[in-house]
C-alpha cells in the first residue's frame, strides 16, 4: 500500500524556476504538497534520500511506437501494456502511443484497441503518424498505405479513438491537408507537420491553419538549404511551432540537435524517442507496422530499403545524450523531456514539472542521469 505522505530529498531537485541543491519534495496522496530548499520536519513517513543525485519530473513522450519487444500495433492487450511498462522503467510516466501508416480499416481497429488503454489511464493518448504522408519522404512507412486526407476519413479515425487521438502528423502539400489541419484543431487535436516534401509557402500555410508541432525535425523532410529554407527552416523559425528532436545520436547528429534546441529554446524544444519495439529489448528482427525491420547494435533499418526505421531510444538515454553529447543543461533537458510536452498535451502544472499541486510523477537519477527509481501518481514502480 502506498503511504499517504512521503519525503524525497537530499539532492538536486529540478523545478521550472531553479535547481534546488539540496532540495526536498513532500508527496501526499499522489500529489506534490511542498517543494523546499530545507528539509521538512521529521515525521513517521518514509524518506527517500537522493544521496546527491537528481530528482526530475516524469518524462512525457509524445512519439513512441513501442518498446520492450512489443509494438502499439499489436493485437494483444498484454503486449501493449508491456510497451508502456518498458518505457516507464526508463522514466517515461506519460506516453502517447504512435501508429505508423496502414490501411484505414487496420488503423481503425488499432485505434479502438489503444483507446481502451487511454480509458484505463495506461496511455495519455494516441498519435497517428500517417497515413497522410508524402510518398517521397515516407521513410519506414509503407508507401502503399499512404493517401491524402479527406474530412470523412479524418472523422472516422478520430471517432475510433473516442477522444483518445491527441495528435496527427501529416504532410501539408497533400490535397486536402489544410482543411484537415483545421478539422483537427477544431476537434482539439494537435496537428503536426512531418514526412513532408513541402516548400516554404506550403509549410507557412499549414502553420497559419493551426499546425503547432514539427514531427521529428530533420528526419524525412526536405533538407535545409540556404536559398530554400523548406520545412526545417520555416518550422524552426516559427515561434508558434514546437519542434520534436530524436536525440539518439543516430537519426540526428548531436551538432544539429544543439543548433535546433539552442535556437528553439526551452519553450519550443521537445525530446521524443520515436521508439520501436526494440527499445529496452535488444537487437533482432521486428515489424514496424507491416515492414520487416532489423536492429543491429541499436540501429534499426527496413530490410527491403535500408531506410532508418524509428529508433531504439528510451527517454532517459535521450536526456543523457542531450546533456552529455549535445552540451545542453539538465534544466533544458527536463524542459524538453517533461515540461514542454506536458504543455502541448494541455496539462501544464498537472504533469511534467516539480511544483506544489502537480501529480507526483518523479524520477530519481544518479549523477550520470541514470534512473534509480520511478514514481507514478505517488507510487514507486
Amino acid at each position: 500500500m502506498t503511504p499517504r505522505r512521503q519525503v524525497i530529498g537530499g539532492g538536486r531537485v529540478v523545478t521550472p524556476e531553479e535547481v534546488l541543491d539540496p532540495g526536498w519534495v513532500v508527496v501526499r496522496d499522489g500529489v506534490i504538497e511542498t517543494v523546499t530548499a530545507a528539509p521538512p520536519q521529521a515525521g513517521p513517513e518514509p524518506v527517500t534520500d537522493l544521496a546527491g543525485g537528481w530528482l526530475v519530473p516524469g518524462y512525457v513522450d509524445l512519439h513512441c511506437h513501442g518498446g520492450g519487444g512489443a509494438s502499439y500495433t499489436d493485437r494483444d492487450t498484454e503486449q501493449l501494456a508491456t510497451a508502456v511498462a518498458a518505457h516507464r522503467r526508463h522514466g517515461t510516466t506519460t506516453t502517447l502511443a504512435s501508429l505508423v501508416s496502414g490501411p484505414v480499416p487496420e488503423l481503425l481497429a488499432q485505434i479502438s484497441r489503444l483507446a481502451d488503454l487511454v480509458d484505463d489511464g495506461l496511455l495519455a493518448g494516441i498519435h497517428l503518424e500517417g497515413p497522410f504522408l508524402s510518398a517521397d519522404r515516407c521513410g519506414a512507412h509503407d508507401a502503399r498505405a499512404l493517401r491524402p486526407p479527406d474530412r470523412a476519413t479524418v472523422a472516422r479515425l478520430l471517432a475510433a479513438g473516442r477522444g483518445g487521438v491527441r495528435m496527427v502528423t501529416l504532410a501539408p502539400e497533400l490535397e486536402g491537408a489544410t482543411d484537415a489541419i483545421r478539422q483537427l484543431t477544431d476537434a482539439g487535436v494537435i496537428a503536426a507537420i512531418g514526412h513532408t516534401d513541402a516548400d516554404e509557402a506550403q509549410i507557412r500555410s499549414a502553420v497559419d491553419a493551426g499546425a503547432t508541432v514539427a514531427t521529428h525535425l530533420f528526419n524525412q523532410m526536405r533538407p535545409l538549404h540556404h536559398r530554400e529554407p523548406g520545412p526545417i527552416g520555416v518550422l524552426l523559425d516559427d515561434e508558434r511551432v514546437a519542434v520534436e528532436l530524436i536525440c539518439d545520436l543516430v537519426l540526428v547528429h548531436p551538432t544539429m540537435v544543439r543548433i535546433a534546441a539552442g535556437y528553439a529554446g526551452p519553450d519550443r524544444t521537445v525530446l521524443v524517442t520515436d521508439a520501436m519495439a526494440a527499445a529496452a529489448h535488444g537487437d533482432g528482427s521486428y515489424l514496424l507496422g507491416s515492414l520487416p525491420v532489423t536492429v543491429h547494435r541499436g540501429r534499426a533499418t527496413v530490410d527491403e530499403s535500408g531506410a532508418l526505421a524509428a529508433s531504439t531510444l528510451t527517454m532517459d538515454a535521450a536526456v543523457r545524450n542531450f546533456v552529455r553529447d549535445c552540451r545542453m543543461t539538465v534544466p533544458a533537458a527536463v524542459a524538453a523531456a517533461s515540461e514542454r510536452p506536458a504543455r502541448l498535451l494541455g496539462q501544464p502544472g498537472g504533469i511534467g514539472a516539480i511544483r506544489p499541486g502537480a501529480v507526483s510523477d518523479l524520477v530519481v537519477l544518479d549523477e550520470d542521469l541514470r534512473p534509480q527509481r520511478v514514481m507514478r501518481h505517488g507510487a514507486w514502480i
